[in-house]
This record gives structure tokens, sequence and C-alpha cells, in this order.
């Protein structure tokens, strides 16, 4: 696989891809071997081969900066100065993201909204979200400062509509504060509810605050993994502790019409996630069951008999904590899965855990071209 060359990366218009001229093979050797160093419990042989991501068209989510100036935005990332720097042809995202950069573009010059400068702490767009299913339909979410914002995108939705013919999903988002994050807390839809993400015999429901994976194919792969170390082990009782919308519990869940017996329990903290779950559950005949609360509050008030065989954690970046990985250390739960996006803190939740020992690993290449990457373990009590 040739590494792509990235005019904007050679420019020194856009630095986030750090390792874009290192070539795949050699990011790929450097994330195992990262830990492989940070997990020495971990024998050699218990590693699996690394899940690639590839080297482009794999990001399915573009987080986009509204620069530019009213009728001339730019959509991309902010430099140095504060500016805009238009990046609409990134090479990580996928084709069909690319395809609808230019056109939103043209929707957003057509609003005079202007983008808001970071320097001068006014304007009224933010950021332009786009998310792409596999079979290309998009979800679309703009995030603006104020209610004028919200009113002349709602008031030229069936110009938008007629521009995105494959938008499912449109909606406003308002961050009204001058502060660094990505969105607010009020939501406005517009147009649709949820986005389906095709995932074999399961479809996910994505809201437009919902999480999930940035890479499809590698997604796919991860809760694939998780379900065939479910498989083998064939607990009778499953928790998905930070389910999310559902992922891994209805990758592991019993499909109808196969008479297998296997409770399946998810728990996340947005009820809006579970509805989300829920739903895909419905849709595709699964029998899980799922409760909007604290992951870490829900295990430590849960009574000893209703304990499950095994125990699938995936938490932020932070990892677990003390408390849960003190819990289950000290509980009668014989195995867990642990997807941890930061290994650094998975490493420390595990040596809080000393009863597990990790049976398997794999590293999963989610985030191409950067240091970053997921990793999860199989974990059985005793020696």
């Amino acid at each position: 696989m040739s590494t792509p060359r990235c005019e904007y990366f050679e420019a020194g218009r856009c630095r986030s891809c750090t390792l874009i001229e290192t070539p795949i093979a050699e990011q790929l050797a450097a994330k195992d071997a990262r830990c492989r160093e940070l997990l020495p419990e971990v024998p050699a042989a218990a590693w699996l081969p690394i899940a690639e991501g590839g080297d482009r068209n794999f990001r399915n989510k573009a987080k986009l900066v509204v620069g530019g100036s009213a009728g001339n935005v730019t959509l991309g990332i902010l430099g140095r100065d504060g500016e805009g720097v238009d990046l609409r042809d990134c090479l990580i995202q996928e084709p069909v993201i690319r395809a609808v950069i230019p056109r939103l573009a043209e929707f957003l010059n057509a609003t005079g909204l202007p983008p808001y400068s970071v320097p001068q702490r006014r304007g009224e767009l933010k950021y332009l979200h786009v998310t792409a299913a596999p079979a290309g339909r998009l979800m679309l979410r703009f995030v603006v400062r104020t209610e004028e914002g919200l009113t002349r995108i709602r008031k030229r939705l069936a110009e938008l509509r007629a521009a995105i013919p494959d938008a499912d999903v449109i909606s406003v988002n308002l961050l009204p504060e001058h502060v660094a994050l990505l969105e607010g807390e009020r939501e406005e839809l517009l147009l649709g509810s949820s986005l389906t993400m095709e995932l074999g015999d399961v479809s996910l429901h994505l809201r437009p605050q919902s999480f999930f994976q940035t890479n499809t194919a590698v997604a796919q792969e991860l809760y694939g993994q998780a379900s065939r170390w479910v498989e083998r082990r064939d607990p009778a009782s499953i928790w998905d502790l930070y389910c999310g919308v559902g992922g891994f519990a209805l990758a592991c869940a019993p499909r109808a019409g196969t008479g297998a017996a296997r409770a399946v329990l998810g728990v996340e903290l947005s009820e809006a996630a579970v509805a989300s779950a829920e739903r895909s559950a419905r849709d595709a005949g699964i029998d899980a069951r799922f409760v909007a609360a604290d992951a870490t509050a829900f295990a430590l008030d849960a009574p000893a008999a209703s304990l499950p065989e095994l125990v699938i954690v995936n938490p932020p970046r932070r990892g677990i904590g003390a408390e849960l990985a003190a819990w289950l250390n000290d509980s009668v739960v014989p195995s867990v899965i642990y997807s941890s996006c930061n290994p650094e803190s998975l490493a420390r939740d595990l040596a809080a855990m000393p009863s597990f020992r990790v049976r398997e690993a794999r590293v999963f290449d989610m985030f191409p071209h950067t240091g970053h990457l997921e990793v999860m373990v199989l974990l059985e009590r005793g020696a």
C-alpha cells in the first residue's frame, strides 16, 4: 500500500495527520510495539494481528471549522493565526463526504451568515459536522452561536435538501459560549432523527449527538472480535458498560431463531443513546436490554446474585477508573473484554485488576496517520 501524498501537509497548511509521510506498515508496527511495551504482562503469543485501518478514504465523520468570511467560507481547520484553513479535499475523509463539502460551502455562502472568528470573538457559523453511513446516507449538523443562525438555516431547508438529497438527518446545534468545544447542549432537528449505520446483520441508529467510531471498517472488526471471544466462552449473561448506541451488546447478543439463550444488558448514561440501542435491537430481532445509568454506579449497586458471566467495558480515554477496576477485581465476574482508545489508561486499569490475566489482545488502527489507536483485551480470572 503506497503512502498517500497530501498537498495540505506538504504545504504546511495542516499537520493533523502527523504520520502521513510514514509508510503504513511502519505506523502499524510502531503502534503494535507501543501496546506491547505498555502491556508487558500480555504474553507475546497472545497478541493477534493488528486490524488495519487503511491509508485513505477511511474517516466516516468530518468535523469542519467554518472560517473565512460571509459569502466566502472555508471548511477545514483553524490556522495558528486563528483564521480558517480550507481542507475540503482531505483524503482521509470517505469519498461521499468529500463530494458534498463543496455543495455545503455553497449553501453556507448563500445564507450570508458570517463565520465565527476566534480572535475577534464574534460571528455566527462555528462548525459543520458531516457523518456518512456505509450506504452513503448522510447526517449534517451545523453549529451556530445564536437563534439567527438557526433561523436562516431553517428557512433554507428546502434548498439544502435539494442540494444534498442523500441527507437523512439535518440539525442545528447552538453553542453561544466562547469556548473550545465542538458542540453545545441544544440540538434542533430540522430533518429526520437518526442515521442508520449498516454493520452486517445489525444496523445502529446514530442521533446527532451519538458517539460512533470514526472508521467504520475497523469498528466492524472491533465488534466482530468481541463477538468471536464471546462465542468461544459462551457466557449465559453479559453486561456491556459504557455501551453507547449498543454496538458491542448487539454484536454479542443471540439472534432470533438461533435458539441461543444469553441475557445481554447494555448500560449507558445517555438516554438518547439507550433509545437508539433499543430501536436497533427491535429492528434486528435481537434479545437485549438497555438501561440509562452511570456504569460505575450501576455495577457497584448491583446485587451479587445478578452479576453476569462476562463484562464488556468501552470507556472514554480516561479509562474505567480506580473504583470500577477495584469492583471488577473483587467481584465474581469470570471474564472481561476491555476496549480502550488509550493504552496508557488501559495499563493503569489493568494494574488495578491483578485477579485477571490477559488471554488475548489486539490492536485496531482506528486512526491511521496519527499516534492514536484502539486496543482490546480479553481478561479471565485466575492464574
